[in-house]
């Protein structure tokens, strides 16, 4: 067990789940202190979070933090999150967020501040192996809220450093719990929404950060080649997407594939979407590789995918094929494969095919 004599830094967002977190380890008994993430906001919402970051701060009587990471989540998350839909992938900035954001940098903060550990708010949770040599990663109790998905880049370094307060509870216990103490407020709204696109309109928002000059219209394409229509640009369109295309067809069409190379958009009906195959390039795991080349796991494709059972036939240490039992629809160029054990999670890389 650890020490409650330990120090913690609490990532603190302004929301209900890290606030939550912070209660709960201050009443646990331990040495913390908040540490906020100025990130490339419009300075008035930059703001208005760390208004109420530190009023959350002062009810917990902790010391508050501001770590300005604007920069360096503009060239890691943000020019990602640009440069894949350039290259016709659909990104997932959450993810790199919380590894090269939330874990790495804050990681590196208490290293400096001779802080012990890192709480978050995340739904998942941790233990330790049979063994004892490493740090597993499992999904949170509450499986509608469960972000162990997000969180399949951390290596063993980041999770022996975390802990995860929520692990083993459901949000409605949270606001049944915050409820009867009376410290829901304040809190700043729960966003479902991409957290440096506050309106959610990214199509908006690649405009304002790109050359206009990339943002060229081109054709879009059934299966047999003929032409339906014209887009706007091909980083307007995501693969499953089937409204907004702009064309007029007798039977539904959904995007089936995204052609950069070509400036085509590529459009078919429903049941030409599912596949059982992929491949996954940059791919992490949480403890080790597996000894065999091919194992039987369970996979999710994006987040509110449903994991389903496949085959994982390891070609590199970076480099993975999966195969589902079953055919799933619409696998994602760009988005994570992440791979599970029931509920540990053995890593995950980016759907490259």
């Amino acid at each position: 067990m650890i020490s409650r004599k330990k120090t913690i830094a609490i990532a603190l967002s302004g929301g209900v789940d890290s606030s939550y977190a912070a209660y709960i380890l201050k009443d646990e008994g331990w040495n913390i202190i908040g540490i906020h993430l100025l990130l490339p906001i419009s300075p008035k919402e930059r703001a208005e979070k760390v208004r109420i970051t530190k009023l959350l701060a002062d009810r917990l009587n902790i010391p508050l933090h501001l770590l300005d990471v604007k920069d360096f989540f503009q060239k890691k998350v943000i020019d990602y999150f640009i440069n894949s839909y350039y290259l016709g992938l659909t990104p997932n900035p959450c993810v790199v967020c919380n590894y090269l954001i939330k874990f790495e940098q804050i990681i590196k903060w208490i290293d400096s501040n001779s802080i012990d550990y890192l709480a978050t708010g995340h739904y998942a949770r941790l233990r330790k192996a049979l063994n004892g040599r490493y740090i597993e990663l499992l999904r949170g109790k509450d499986k509608q809220k469960d972000q162990s998905y997000f969180l399949h880049r951390l290596n063993q370094s980041h999770l022996s450093r975390t802990i995860f307060p929520l692990g083993d509870i459901t949000k409605a216990e949270i606001y049944l719990l915050e409820k009867e103490r009376g410290i829901s407020q304040p809190i700043y709204p729960e966003s479902q929404e991409i957290c440096f696109i506050p309106d959610n309109n990214y199509r908006s928002f690649f405009k304002r950060q790109v050359n206009k000059k990339i943002l060229s219209s081109g054709n879009i394409i059934d299966l047999e080649g003929n032409v339906l229509g014209v887009h706007p640009g091909t980083y307007t369109y995501t693969i499953g997407q089937r409204h907004g295309l702009g064309i007029a067809s007798r039977e539904p069409l959904y995007v089936y594939q995204i052609r950069p190379d070509t400036n085509e958009v590529l459009v078919g009906p429903r049941e030409a979407l599912f596949t059982k195959t992929l491949t996954a390039e940059d791919f992490s795991w949480i403890v080790a590789q597996p000894g065999k080349k091919r194992v039987r796991v369970q996979a999710q494709i994006r987040y509110r995918h449903k994991a389903a059972d496949g085959t994982l036939t390891i070609i590199s240490p970076n480099l993975v094929k999966f195969e589902f039992d079953h055919p799933q629809w619409a696998i994602t160029p760009g988005q994570a494969l992440v791979c599970y054990d029931r509920e540990k999670v053995l890593g995950g890389g980016w759907i490259r095919k």
